[in-house]
């Protein structure tokens, strides 16, 4: 499930003996939404109303939240890794993102455990604070996160 507060607190009610899943999809499009468009947005507002760096960071909203293997365009490539070089906020969250979806990529709690630790640490590491507002919420949601390891399920079914 996403990790609506709602549907977790009915499901637990309901099945109190399920074991509650959180899905991947809507963990990393909540890490879109919350850090990587507030950061974008922060960014563009340092370089001022007209500064040269503003229409790139504005318009790259969908790149940034893209994967990197489903951007058509070579252009669109070029534009995102000169985005990301310019600016180390935001190649910072890019690359967190990759990283957070590793999570789910593993087949046991405790790599997934090992790699939910590693990534926690580089997101306090960050000091930036959206990122680390995030790892704080989503910590509190950790057993279903980790829980995909042995239940490898998504809502997509």
């Amino acid at each position: 499930m996403d990790m609506n507060g709602g549907f977790e607190a009915e499901v637990r009610a309901q099945c109190p003996n399920a074991e509650v899943v959180f899905d991947f999809f809507h963990v990393v499009m909540t890490y879109g939404r919350e850090v990587i468009d507030s950061v974008r947005k922060e960014e563009a507002g340092k370089c001022g109303a007209n500064g040269p760096g503003r229409k790139l960071i504005k318009g790259s909203r969908w790149l940034l939240l893209k994967n990197r293997e489903n951007i058509d365009k070579e252009k669109d490539i070029v534009k995102l890794d000169e985005l990301l070089a310019a600016n180390e906020q935001l190649m910072t969250v890019y690359v967190l993102k990759d990283d957070l979806k590793e999570i789910w990529r593993q087949k046991s709690v405790d790599a997934a455990f090992d790699c939910w630790i590693g990534w926690m640490h580089r997101a306090f590491d960050s000091n930036i604070k959206q990122l680390i507002d995030f790892a704080e919420r989503i910590s509190r949601h950790l057993l279903g996160i980790l829980a995909h390891a042995q239940h490898p399920l998504h809502t997509g079914l």
